[in-house]
């Protein structure tokens, strides 16, 4: 029997890019052959993003949630403990693959995290520069302050449900960094993880800054490391 999966998207203020992308997303699932549905989680939109989604996802087996404050990590967080199923997903409105999914439900039982590096030798990384060099600034903080040996955090990954319910409570950090943290703790707590080659395309410029964020992500991967060495 097909494993089950659940998609967990945070979306904020998405609702121009929505028409486009939430069909396509529907369509790569449907690609599959497997059971699933798709958590869009947005959160703090001031431009009608729920709504939009609700109009344009029809018959699809497609859920909504509103959070109130603008929180990639926390709307995250959101969708885990809502998914079901064999996987849980997380994609970002603007990356998502088809290829990614066939991998994650091809693995064998023992395997209980999917990670879509992009730092894969075998990665066609098509970002702009600035945006590579930010993911190998990141790998190399990742390293040095947590001691991680995975090559890649951010962006697509597929967990066994079980990974999910047992190690997201205890996560706290929330932000850009809730799923690293996750990934840590996986990493730490003996899961089987497998990185995976993937190509990088996103569907559209990235919206975030690297300027303001990179400050908060070496205090966010400070956080982590103090809150796991005391536990």
């Amino acid at each position: 029997m097909t494993a089950s999966i659940s998609v967990v998207v945070p979306v904020y203020n998405e609702a121009s890019f929505i028409p486009e992308a939430l069909p396509a997303l529907i369509e790569t699932m449907e690609r599959t052959g497997a059971p699933y549905k798709i958590l869009i989680v947005e959160n703090g939109s001031s431009d009608g993003s729920a709504e939009t989604v609700r109009e344009i996802a029809g018959d699809a087996p497609v859920e909504v949630f509103s959070l109130p404050e603008p929180d990639y990590g926390a709307a995250l967080r959101h969708g885990f403990d809502r998914a079901s199923g064999d996987w849980v997903v997380n994609f970002d409105i603007d990356y998502f693959s088809a290829d990614f999914l066939a991998v994650v439900l091809a693995q064998p039982d023992s395997v209980d995290l999917v990670i879509g590096s992009k730092r894969d030798p075998e990665s066609e990384d098509r970002r702009p520069l600035i945006r590579r060099i930010a993911t190998g600034v990141f790998n190399i903080l990742l390293r040095v302050i947590l001691s991680s040996g995975v090559s890649d955090t951010h962006g697509m990954k597929g967990f066994r449900i079980g990974l999910v319910e047992s190690l997201t409570p205890h996560v706290v950090s929330t932000k850009d960094l809730f799923d690293t943290e996750l990934v840590v703790r996986a990493e730490r707590g003996g899961y089987e993880i497998v990185e995976v080659p993937v190509t990088v395309e996103e569907l559209r410029t990235a919206k975030s800054s690297l300027i303001k964020r990179a400050p908060r992500t070496v205090m966010g991967l400070l956080k982590i490391r103090r809150i796991l060495k005391t536990e």
